[in-house]
């Protein structure tokens, strides 16, 4: 297995030959486990550890990219990685200019929850399968746990060597009901950035879930319609991810003619209240760290300030390119991959209104709540909410089964009238993009109050 602290200064000398317009390496080593639930039985459990690196070369705008496992001779992963370079390049090198970091940054989480035995993790998912099961009418259940320790150095041409290490847990549970041919579902999906408490003494939320997935069979549908949606801070996190966020990453938009007139900065996408950030400096949520694995410092980048389009997600090369600041968003999943544009913690500011406020107005309209699927096409969306209201007369009234909304996401973010001043950040699932998946991140927002929004059954 790699010793990244024996690689470390042995690669650092071959990245400084001068045959790359700039090269980088990233070391990993990494640990994981995980128990996962299908029905009543236990479908999968076990450990995993894995090291490895790569290498990676830019020569005239064309990169080249090595991953191994074993180190064998380093100067020919070095070389190989600048003889793909050279084989792609057709032009210049454009990358932001960035100092040398050297930094360490030790996990300060406690606990490596990597380290607690399965057998504990196991009890305690014991538990809530057993609540699951004691409720009337569910049909089946899919619970999946899992947590990671990952330490990584990177190290670059210019002189940077960043030390970082790593934690992750995220616990997905999905629950169905089935009475006389109906099936519904419920279900939540929470994380943390490797605080093992984050997934205990949850006994209360999983009974409810459970008793949700039930009372879902009685539910009546929406009449398809439009109405004025109030969302919840997770399904209004999960859009501004999903429906906004992907669009900001100017990898997309600088390849994509289309979406580079759609997204131009000053364009007024909202109303003055309207503030969306990406940012992976906050402390204690998933998509957070100290540097990206480019070496650039996390930084706090306004998408839209103000309901202006501000700003964009970068790697130094699409900030290169672009003439636009570095704002720390270049991720890999693992090193076995590239670092490509990818979203940290996105979410909307807090405005100055009650939830209370914001439906005291509302005649007939939805409160949409949790999340259970969507789809994109740049700027259309179509996302399932978990579970929906009728409001009635200021009030929320009758249980509905799920609904969908539909729309396009610039006419959906100027028909925000009212945003609330209870964020949350929702730290369950993870980002797909690129074939990386998942990627550790968080999205937030607090209630917010939509206008002519498009509401369908699921």
């Amino acid at each position: 297995m790699i010793q990244l602290e024996n690689l470390t200064g042995e690669l650092a000398a071959e990245l400084k030959k001068p045959d790359a317009d700039y090269l980088d390496a990233r070391l990993e080593a990494s640990r994981t486990s995980h128990i996962t639930y299908r029905g009543r039985r236990l479908d999968s459990a076990g450990r995993a550890s894995a090291a490895g690196g790569n290498v990676r070369a830019l020569c005239r705008g064309g990169w080249g990219f090595v991953s191994f496992n074993e180190p064998g001779e380093l100067p020919g992963r070095v070389t190989a990685a600048v003889q793909q370079a050279k084989l792609a390049g057709r032009g210049k090198s454009r990358l932001a200019p960035l100092e040398p970091a050297t930094a360490v940054i030790a996990w300060k989480g406690g606990r490596n929850p990597v380290s607690i035995p399965l057998e504990e993790k196991k009890r305690l998912l014991d538990e809530y399968l057993e609540i699951v099961w004691r409720t009337p009418r569910i049909q089946t259940a899919v619970m999946h746990y899992a947590d990671s320790h990952q330490r990584t150095v990177f190290l670059s041409s210019a002189g940077s060597v960043v030390k970082q290490e790593r934690a992750d847990i995220t616990l997905n549970l999905s629950v169905i009901a089935a009475d006389n041919g109906d099936v519904q579902q419920a279900g939540f999906s929470l994380g943390s950035p490797g605080d093992f408490g984050a997934v205990q003494g949850l006994q209360a939320q999983v009974a409810a879930t459970a008793r949700r997935a039930v009372e879902l069979l009685a539910a009546p549908p929406v009449k398809a319609g439009e109405y004025t949606v109030v969302l919840d801070p997770v399904l209004a996190g999960v859009f501004v991810h999903e429906a906004f966020g992907h669009l900001s990453e100017a990898d997309s938009i600088y390849e994509n003619a289309q979406l580079r007139n759609i997204m131009q900065l000053g364009r007024q996408f909202g109303s003055p209240s309207l503030n969306i950030v990406d940012t992976a400096a906050l402390p204690g949520l998933r998509g957070s760290y100290h540097y990206d694995d480019e070496g650039v410092p996390a930084a706090r980048t306004y998408l839209i300030r103000e309901g202006r389009l501000t700003g964009r997600l970068h790697s130094r090369e699409t900030a290169g390119q672009m003439n636009e600041p570095l704002t720390g968003n270049a991720r890999a999943v693992s090193y076995r991959f590239p670092p490509i544009v990818r979203m940290t913690n996105t979410f909307i500011e807090p405005g100055d209104i009650t939830f209370e406020e914001m439906i005291a107005d509302i005649e007939e309209g939805i409160y949409a709540r949790n999340w259970h699927g969507g789809t994109t096409s740049l700027e259309m969306f179509t996302f399932s909410a978990g579970e929906a209201y009728m409001i009635r007369h200021g009030k929320i009234a009758e249980l509905l089964r799920p609904v969908v909304l539909t729309g396009n996401v610039f006419t959906t973010l100027k028909n925000i009238d009212a945003i609330g001043n209870d964020l949350e950040m929702n730290q369950g699932g993870g980002c797909g993009k690129g074939g990386q998946s998942p990627l550790p991140v968080s999205n937030g927002s607090p209630h917010i109050r939509i206008r002519h929004c498009l509401v369908g059954g699921a």
